[in-house]
């Protein structure tokens, strides 16, 4: 090898080592990483997907009442929930808003209760 290059040798091996420094510098950069928008749009359809599963919802259900939410990402949340109430033994709790009115006990006549209005004098 002629002598010229043994003297770059160094530099040769710190090239991929800077690289590889300089990648993990850009994702802390400004402007260069995620956008904010979609982090916090992925974060909230997992959110939804993990309440779902914890009101006892079907993941169909649950695609249905949030059409705007990313399926994969509400689908990622559900399965987690799923996975964490599995492993921690947990029953999950239905939804008060989608539970039906008890439907109103017809009463007896007499427990009906009328206003008496005297008569003025």
């Amino acid at each position: 090898m002629p002598k010229h290059l043994h003297s770059f040798r160094p530099a040769f091996l710190l090239l991929p080592l800077g690289a590889a420094l300089l990648v993990g510098c850009l994702e802390q950069v400004p402007g260069l990483g995620p956008d904010p928008r979609t982090v916090i749009r992925e974060n909230e359809a997992k959110a939804i997907g993990s309440a779902c599963r914890h009101a006892m919802r079907g993941i169909e259900d649950c695609y249905t009442l949030n059409p705007k939410a990313p399926k994969a990402m509400v689908f990622a949340g559900w399965k987690d929930m799923d996975a964490y109430m599995r492993e921690h033994k947990l029953e999950g709790t239905p939804s008060v808003f989608t539970q039906k009115p008890e439907a109103a006990k017809p009463r007896a006549e007499e427990d009906i209760e009328t206003e008496y209005n005297s008569p003025r004098s």
